[in-house]
């Protein structure tokens, strides 16, 4: 397995408890993260060492990430496992997949690659690389049928994981915060680039809201790797007060908080499923953004306004995203309860949907993998 950065070892990870408990002496090894490890995964390589983002910024890392795809496709290729999952990390898992495919392994791809929001020429490599796909989402297998790739819709596993009703006086209290304050959560993305782009425009956007709403308080999970770049900025920002910076535990603050102003990926679903209004933010490389943009399929690039096929919760991006327009599309939903209500019986609508037996479908669709 390969799964190349946080969202994809939490995945990773309960997809590992559905295969052990079919295969209880299953051995997985790869590259993984620490969900993954937890689970007894034997990682080869850090997982963050695939964690970037963007044309330009992949190709500062092009080198050192190509040598490791290298190494580890000899690898796979004397060991030969049952089969190979890559999970997500399209850009890294598609290419050893193909390789290990053409020397007749069999390969599973886990998270559709999001074709339908942008770079539709992906399906011709797709199709060469993964002998059956694991889709998170119900209209996928379709799509992908269309292009003569085999998929299973198994739901999204964060569905299962995430309680329909989140226990907020819980979530506080195990954060040791005050149970009737209003807490907006920052989340700036899980990988360097993002907090580099992201954190001092989010900090000082979450001063800017205090100064309107002076009770506000704000709290950060942060990754260990990250905290010190995440506090940096903080410091920058002038956002000391008030701040609660804490190591992990990101579901915790996303069941404690009101609102978040939280980094577009897989993040902004987990902030969904845990029905929170939220401001969706992003920005990177300038010519990132330029070859980006002209691939973009649809008009949003959050998760949960694409799924629901609307703007139900505001995105900023590139030079959207400064902190005046960030503070003011905050303060309009703790202006707004009823708004707020509002996206909350959207959001738990969306929950129903992605909730599916994911362990045991995506299992299943292994297994007859394993059998073919």
């Amino acid at each position: 397995m390969v799964a190349g950065e946080a969202s994809g070892d939490l995945l990773a990870g309960l997809l590992l408890d559905g295969m052990r408990s079919r295969w209880p002496d299953l051995r997985a090894g790869g590259i993984g993260g620490p969900d993954m490890a937890r689970r007894g995964f034997d990682s080869w390589w850090p997982h963050d060492k695939l964690a970037v983002r963007g044309y330009v910024e992949v190709l500062r890392h092009y080198r050192e990430i190509v040598g490791i795809r290298k190494q580890l496709l000899q690898r796979l290729l004397r060991e030969r496992p049952g089969v190979f999952i890559g999970v997500d990390a399209p850009d890294f898992n598609l290419d050893l997949e193909a390789g290990l495919k053409s020397h007749g392994l069999k390969t599973v791809h886990f998270v559709c690659p999001s074709i339908w929001a942008w770079r539709p020429g992906r399906t011709e490599k797709i199709r060469r690389s993964a002998d059956h796909v694991l889709c998170l989402f119900p209209f996928e297998p379709a799509l992908l049928a269309g292009y003569g790739i085999a998929a299973t819709y198994v739901g999204h596993p964060l569905a299962n994981v995430i309680p329909m009703t989140p226990d907020r006086g819980a979530a506080r209290r195990a954060l040791g915060l005050p149970e009737h304050c209003e807490l907006l959560a920052i989340l700036p993305g899980s990988r360097g680039s993002e907090v580099r782009y992201l954190a001092r425009v989010f900090f000082e956007a979450a001063a800017r809201v205090r100064q309107a709403r002076p009770g506000l308080r704000c709290i950060v999970p942060a990754l260990p790797a990250l905290r010190p770049a995440i506090e940096e900025a903080a410091r920058a920002a002038g956002l000391g007060e008030g701040l609660a910076i804490v190591t992990g535990r990101s579901h915790e603050v996303l069941a404690a908080c009101d609102l978040t102003l939280i980094a577009s990926g897989t993040a902004t679903l987990e902030a969904a499923l845990y029905k929170r209004p939220m401001v969706i933010a992003y920005r990177m490389n300038w010519l990132t953004f330029q070859i980006m943009r002209r691939q973009q399929l649809q008009p949003w690039i959050g998760l949960p306004n694409i799924l629901c096929g609307d703007f139900v919760v505001p995105e900023l991006v590139q030079d959207r995203a400064n902190p005046d327009a960030l503070a003011a599309a905050l303060l309009e939903w703790l202006r707004a309860p009823d708004r707020m209500a509002a996206v909350q019986q959207r959001f738990t609508a969306l929950h129903e949907l992605l909730q599916r037996d994911t362990a045991t479908l995506a299992t299943d669709a292994i297994q007859k993998i394993l059998e073919s």
